[in-house]
């Protein structure tokens, strides 16, 4: 992993490379699970689902599903398992160590095993699952305004999108966002719970350059938020017209 890239906004660029950890077999922690389980219930609604994990790489990570309903009609998805072992964080961090990830699907999207078989359908899920494992493999840490491309340079996640990486963000589709986005497990375990925010290539390039303070703005202004759309506008991309 190299660490001497600065973007010119001033942030550190982390490349990396071939993972290097051989595979650990990793197992569930029940008692976590069900803190984490009640937590959702308690934020966003009653969990509708599970998605398992068979074998397991480092940390063992499920997703709760909480289905659509007339007061929140999308999907909610939230890893559990991330914040089974702590993350690399720089000094000063200390207290966000742990982490969790969640992503939103509109009510329309296939979310049955056959449709998975599909990356058009399969791909927010594929990006949970590799991102709550990522700062296990590589020692190194997610967190607010951190964006991860598809690839190096990024490419779309599927062939139904031109979406290309992911912004980590605090939750801004739960009621009471101060309460849901930390859990305490105890006085040194504090678990985070970010959402993931895909963006198009020239989105995290505007961020990288000048700051996630520059891009902020244009998603608000066209209303974006963590509720996937996978053919939304490019807030970066102008549109021209011909006469």
């Amino acid at each position: 992993m190299s660490k001497n890239e600065q973007s010119s906004s001033g942030y550190p660029i982390y490349r990396h490379g071939p993972r290097t950890k051989e595979f650990q077999l990793a197992s569930g922690d029940a008692e976590a699970m069900a803190r984490i389980e009640e937590h959702i219930e308690a934020h966003i609604g009653k969990i509708e689902g599970v998605y398992h994990e068979i074998i397991s790489d480092l940390v063992h990570v499920d997703i709760f599903i909480v289905a659509p309903t007339p007061e929140r009609n999308y999907y909610t998805l939230v890893t559990c398992g991330m914040s089974n072992l702590p993350m690399t964080v720089p000094e000063g961090a200390e207290n966000f160590k742990y982490a969790e990830l969640m992503i939103c699907l509109p009510p329309t999207w296939q979310m049955t095993e056959h449709a998975f078989q599909d990356e058009n359908h399969y791909w927010p899920v594929r990006c949970l699952k590799q991102l709550a494992r990522f700062p296990h493999e590589y020692d190194t840490w997610l967190f607010a305004e951190h964006t991860i491309p598809n690839g190096d340079p990024a490419e779309p996640y599927a062939h139904n999108t031109k979406l290309s990486g992911m912004m980590l963000t605090v939750p801004s589709v739960v009621d009471n966002i101060e309460s849901f986005f930390t859990l305490t497990f105890s006085e040194d375990k504090e678990v985070h719970f970010f959402s993931l925010l895909p963006l198009y290539k020239e989105e995290m390039e505007l961020k990288v350059n000048r700051g996630a303070e520059a891009l902020y703005p244009k998603l608000e202004k066209a209303g974006i938020n963590e509720i996937l759309n996978p053919t939304r506008k490019n807030v970066c991309k102008k549109t021209f017209w011909i006469f």
